[in-house]
């Protein structure tokens, strides 16, 4: 088995299509159906169906399960390579970071700003998903380090808790609650609010809250981007429980804390487990954490995490 046999049936897999990934690879397309089939009978197995005409090329219910396992060593060997490269002095790389919706708006950017300063060599991907879909993401070697919400159940992947991220109720101007000094959860039950879809972290944690609490929210919209949900509470369409970091003065609303013990929810760095991390992804790591205490003493003053 050869290391290039794993890349040409990637590319095949992502183009769907032998003709497309022997141009994407520079290779002959007779080259290439030749390399994948030497792969396969070393396998033991076909990983692609090959029909007449020039449809798309599928993989078989083999090629589906063994993909994972290629991506991850291609993922590997990337990891190494670019680890190889550090340790000679060669400056150049490139990191991908997952982080949910609310981190990625408001928390992410400042922290990717003040790491390009520092390593203006390293190229930055962001990838911006629930917590679900980018453990996985991280587990297949697709992304370096994510931003995820705290339980992480995902055996190939380990988590650092990073800080603990308040919640607080944003509240259209002039509503009754906006009164208030605090909230209460109870006080959720009824209220027309304004949640995020399915898969979102904001959405289980606040419905978990309400269930904990038994109550019953009115749920009247539904989105997946913070400042959609932000200019919907604003319009007066409902109420919306979000993270405190993501509150600006500039924003059309009022920001309500939950009364003690509060409602929060634990933000916590993910990446593979068994894999060190590269320079690179340990100097963002660090990054992350200064820019983690940083927020929070900006937030509560210098004795908060």
């Amino acid at each position: 088995m050869q290391l290039h046999q794993l890349g040409y049936v990637m590319a095949v897999a992502e183009e769907q299509n032998f003709t497309r990934a022997a141009a994407r690879l520079h290779l002959a397309q007779p080259s290439l159906s030749r390399q994948i089939g030497l792969l396969e009978r070393e396998l033991g197995v076909q990983l692609f169906f090959r029909g007449p005409g020039a449809g798309p090329v599928e993989l078989t219910g083999d090629g589906r399960a063994l993909l994972p396992f290629i991506r991850r060593v291609l993922a590997d060997v990337d990891a190494m390579t670019a680890e190889a490269r550090a340790l000679t002095g060669l400056t150049r790389g490139r990191l991908t970071i997952g982080a949910t919706p609310s981190l990625a708006t408001r928390f992410l950017p400042s922290a990717l700003a003040a790491f390009h300063a520092s390593y203006p060599q390293i190229s930055l991907s962001v990838l911006e998903a629930g917590s679900r879909e980018l453990t996985q993401r991280v587990a297949d070697g697709e992304v370096d380090l994510a931003l995820v919400v705290a339980p992480n159940t995902h055996r190939m992947v380990t988590t650092t808790p990073l800080f603990e991220d308040r919640l607080v109720l944003a509240l259209p101007r002039g509503h009754p609650l906006a009164r208030r000094r605090s909230v209460r959860v109870a006080d959720l039950d009824g209220l027309a609010m304004v949640i995020f879809r399915e898969g979102y972290d904001l959405r289980s944690t606040t419905l978990a809250a309400c269930q904990q609490a038994g109550v019953t929210p009115r749920l009247v919209s539904e989105g997946g981007e913070m400042d959609g949900i932000i200019a919907l509470v604003a319009a007066g369409l409902g109420a919306a429980v979000i993270p405190e970091l993501v509150v600006r003065p500039d924003d059309d609303i009022v920001a309500r804390p939950f009364a003690r013990p509060g409602l929060s929810r634990t933000i916590e760095i993910a990446q593979r487990a068994g894999r060190p991390l590269s320079r690179a992804a340990q100097a963002m790591a660090t990054a992350l954490d200064a820019h983690a205490v940083a927020t929070a003493a900006a937030l509560h003053g210098p004795a908060a995490r």
